[in-house]
C-alpha cells in the first residue's frame, strides 16, 4: 500500500494548506503554535509538503498542458479544438489559469517547507536521525520547487522564511544563477542526511540520496544549457565557457554516485511501465534475474473515486491509449473494461520516424499506440478486441501479448478480437501516446482518476545524463559515455552506437536517444530548450502538419508547433504582477 498516498488528501482537507503561498495576500490558517506537537504532526506536515507534487495544478493534472507540447508530441484527436489553458496549443497569455495555478502551487509547496524547516527542531521527542531525515527531504522538496520555477519562469522571486502575516509580500524577482546557487547547495546537502535508495528498500515515493544526486545532476545539465536559452529570447547571460564544462562535469559526478547505488535497467523496456500502472514498486527483473530497481523517485497517486483515499491523477487518462467509458458498467471488468482515455496527446510524425530509423520496434510498439480498443456490440458493451494498425500485431505478440490484455487473433475485417486494420500503415503515423496504459489498473476503473505515478527519474535518464555529459567535457565520447548510452540502446533491442563518433555526432546520437527513451515524460521541452533548440525544432513541424498527409490532425495542430522564441520561459502572471508591486516587467515577449 503507497502509505504516503493514503494521508495526502486529508492533511490537504484537515490543515488548509491550499493558501500557505507566501506570495497570496492570506497566510496559511494553520499556525506552528497549534499544530507541531509531535512526531506523528511533524510527518503529516512533510507529507503535505510532498503533496504539490500530485496537486492538479502540477503533475497531478495542468502541468502536462504546460510542458507537454514539443516536437515529438502534440495535442490532439479527431475534431478536437484546442486546449483552452497551458502553452500546448500556443494560445497562452499572462492572465492563463494554468500558469498562475502553478506558479502558486510551487510557492505554496515553497511556504510549507519553509514552515517544516523552522519549527521540526521544536518537535519534542524526535529521534535525532529522523529528525535529519525529515529536514533533508524538506530542503531537497524546496529546492526541487525553486528549481521547477527557475526552468519555467527564470529569475524568480526567492524567500527561504515563512509567511507570518499578510504584509510586506511584495518581493522582486532574484537573478536565477543565485537560485541556482542555492538549489545546488540544498540537494547537495540534504544528500548528506538522506536515506539510500536501498534503505529504504528501492520504494521511489520518497526522497533517497539516488533522487536527490539524480535531480541535481539535472539541475546542473539545464544550468549548463541557460545561455542558449536566454541568447533565443534576447536576454543576457555572463555564464563563461568554463562554467559550463564545470557544470557539466558536476552533472556527471552526481550521475555517476546514483550508477553506484544498486540501480539498473528493467530487462525490458514496458517491465517499468507496467509496475507503475499496475500501482506497484520496482518489482521488475533486469537482465541478470536480479530486481532493477530502474524507479528512483514518483510521483504518488492513490484511489479511484470509490473510496475515501483521494489522491487520484490523471495518468493514463489524458495520455494514454483510447479507451472506452465503462465507468458505470459495474458488471464490465477485467478486459471488458481497460480503462478509458481521452487521449489528447498525440505523436508526431517524426517521432515513429526516428524509431523507425533505429529499427528500435520495442519502445515504439510501446510509446505509439499500436491498436485501439473495440467493441462489436457497440456502445456500452465490454471491449472484446484491439484493431492493430497494419503490421503491427504480429510484433507485438513478440512483444508484451502475454502482459497486456488479447482477444484472440481473428484475420482483418472481422469486428471482434485481435485484428489488423485492412488501411496503410504510411497513412496512420499520428497516433495516441501510449506509455501510460490503464489496462493494469485494478477493478473497477473511474472514468477520469487513475492511480498511475508518474515517473519523474529513472535509471535510464541517469544513463543518458551521464554519456552526454562525458561527452561535452571530453569534446568526445570516451567508454564511460558508450557503456551508459549503449546500455540504454541494448536494453531497448537496438544496436550499439558505432565507436568513431565525433562529439557532434554523439551530441545527435543522445537527443535522439532521449528522445526515444524517454518521451512523454515531460523533460522533452526543457532539454529543447537547453540545447538551443525548441524554436528550431518546432518550427520544422509546422509544415509538415499542413501538408503531409499522414498527420490525421493536421489541419487542428499545426499552428501548435508555431511558438514564438518568447515559449523559452512562461510568462509572469497577471495576477502576479498586479498584487507584487516589486516586480516591474514581465519576462521578454509577454
Amino acid at each position: 500500500m503507497k502509505t504516503i498516498k493514503i494521508i495526502i488528501i486529508s492533511l490537504l482537507v484537515g490543515l488548509n494548506l491550499t493558501s500557505c503561498d507566501f506570495l497570496e495576500k492570506d497566510p496559511t490558517y494553520t499556525t506552528p503554535e497549534n499544530f507541531f506537537k509531535n512526531e506523528a504532526d511533524a510527518a503529516s506536515w512533510l507529507t503535505g509538503t510532498y503533496a504539490i507534487l500530485g496537486q492538479s495544478s502540477f503533475y497531478g493534472n495542468e502541468f502536462l498542458y504546460l510542458v507537454g507540447g514539443d516536437d515529438l508530441g502534440h495535442y490532439g484527436g479527431a475534431n478536437r479544438g484546442p486546449n483552452k489553458s497551458g502553452l500546448i496549443c500556443n494560445n497562452a497569455n499572462t492572465s492563463d489559469p494554468a500558469v498562475a495555478a502553478l506558479w502558486y502551487t510551487l510557492y505554496s509547496g515553497i511556504n510549507r517547507a519553509n514552515i517544516f524547516l523552522e519549527n521540526i527542531d521544536a518537535v519534542p521527542d524526535l529521534n535525532d536521525d529522523t529528525r535529519k531525515q525529515y529536514k533533508a527531504e524538506a530542503r531537497f522538496l524546496r529546492a526541487f520547487y525553486y528549481f521547477t520555477l527557475v526552468e519555467c519562469w527564470g529569475d524568480v522571486p526567492f524567500k527561504t522564511s515563512s509567511t507570518e502575516d499578510a504584509y510586506n509580500l511584495s518581493i522582486p524577482r532574484t537573478d536565477k544563477q543565485t537560485i541556482y546557487d542555492f538549489i545546488i547547495k540544498e540537494m547537495y546537502g540534504s544528500a548528506e542526511d538522506l536515506k539510500s535508495a536501498q534503505d529504504l528498500n528501492y520504494l521511489p515515493g520518497r526522497v533517497s540520496k539516488s533522487a536527490a544526486w539524480g535531480m541535481l545532476a539535472r539541475v546542473y545539465m539545464f544550468r549548463a544549457g541557460e545561455p542558449k536559452r536566454d541568447k533565443e529570447v534576447g536576454l543576457a547571460n555572463n555564464t563563461t565557457s568554463a562554467e559550463i564544462t564545470e557544470y557539466f562535469k558536476k552533472a556527471s559526478y552526481y550521475a555517476q554516485l546514483v550508477k553506484n547505488e544498486g540501480h539498473s535497467l528493467a530487462a525490458k523496456y514496458w517491465d517499468f511501465f507496467i509496475d507503475i500502472c499496475s500501482d506497484k514498486y520496482n518489482t521488475a527483473l533486469n537482465k541478470d534475474g536480479a530486481k532493477a530497481n530502474e524507479s528512483i523517485w514518483e510521483v504518488e497517486f492513490a484511489g479511484n473515486r470509490s473510496t475515501d483515499v483521494r489522491a487520484e491523477g490523471r495518468i493514463g487518462n489524458i495520455i494514454g491509449i483510447q479507451g472506452k467509458d465503462l465507468s458505470s458498467k459495474a458488471s464490465i471488468t477485467g478486459k471488458g473494461d481497460p480503462g478509458y482515455a481521452y487521449a489528447f496527446i498525440w505523436n508526431t510524425p517524426k517521432l515513429l520516424e526516428l524509431y523507425e530509423a533505429n529499427g528500435d520496434i520495442d519502445r515504439c510498439n510501446w510509446n505509439i499506440a499500436p491498436f485501439t480498443y473495440t467493441q462489436s456490440a457497440g456502445e456500452g458493451t465490454p471491449v472484446d478486441g484491439r484493431e492493430f494498425v497494419k503490421g503491427k500485431r504480429d510484433e507485438v505478440e513478440q512483444q508484451y501479448w502475454d502482459k497486456s490484455f488479447s482477444y484472440g487473433k481473428t484475420e482483418p475485417g472481422s469486428t471482434y478480437g485481435d485484428r489488423e486494420s485492412k488501411n496503410d500503415a504510411n497513412k496512420n503515423r499520428n497516433r495516441a501516446a501510449a506509455k501510460y496504459r490503464r489496462e493494469y489498473e485494478a477493478d473497477k476503473k473511474s472514468k477520469n482518476d487513475t492511480s498511475i505515478n508518474f515517473p519523474l527519474l529513472r535509471y535510464s535518464d541517469i544513463l543518458l545524463m551521464i554519456a552526454e555529459a562525458e561527452n561535452e567535457v571530453n569534446h568526445g565520447p570516451n567508454d564511460l559515455a558508450y557503456e551508459c548510452i549503449n546500455a540504454v540502446r541494448e536494453r531497448a533491442g537496438i544496436n550499439k552506437l558505432a565507436a568513431n563518433l565525433d562529439e557532434t555526432n554523439f551530441r545527435e546520437a543522445i537527443k535522439d536517444e532521449r528522445a526515444m527513451e524517454l518521451c512523454f515524460e515531460y523533460t522533452r521541452r526543457f532539454d529543447l530548450i537547453r540545447w538551443g533548440d525548441y524554436y528550431k525544432l518546432m518550427q520544422e513541424q509546422v509544415n509538415k502538419a499542413q501538408t503531409d498527409e499522414s498527420w490525421k490532425f493536421g489541419i487542428n495542430v499545426y499552428t501548435y508547433f508555431n511558438i514564438p522564441k518568447s515559449y523559452n520561459y512562461f510568462p509572469i502572471p497577471a495576477n502576479e504582477i498586479g498584487s507584487n508591486g516589486a516586480i516591474k516587467t514581465n519576462n521578454p515577449g509577454w
